[in-house]
């Protein structure tokens, strides 16, 4: 059974969200970056654009909070 993705807060603004690991979704589009960020409990996501290192950026809202996320090419969200 796979797990849930594991967020590491390391403060109040900043949190990563990791996939779980048998998750592994792939990110070629900005709807499967979307999708994969809703899965991970965003909201209103906005914005999203690839950059050339293959990361995308966008704003996602959290528990209410408006926040720029950025999604690595294998998953892990940075949220500030």
């Amino acid at each position: 059974m796979p797990l849930g993705p594991t967020v590491t807060c390391f403060s109040t603004p900043f949190c990563v969200a990791r996939p779980a690991a048998t998750s592994s979704p792939s990110l070629a589009g900005s709807a499967s970056v979307k999708t994969h960020l809703q899965s991970l409990h965003y909201g209103n996501v906005k914005d999203l654009r690839r950059g050339p290192d293959g990361q995308w950026t966008g704003r996602a809202t959290q528990n209410g909070v408006e926040k720029q996320v950025t999604v690595g090419p294998k998953g892990t969200v940075t949220a500030r």
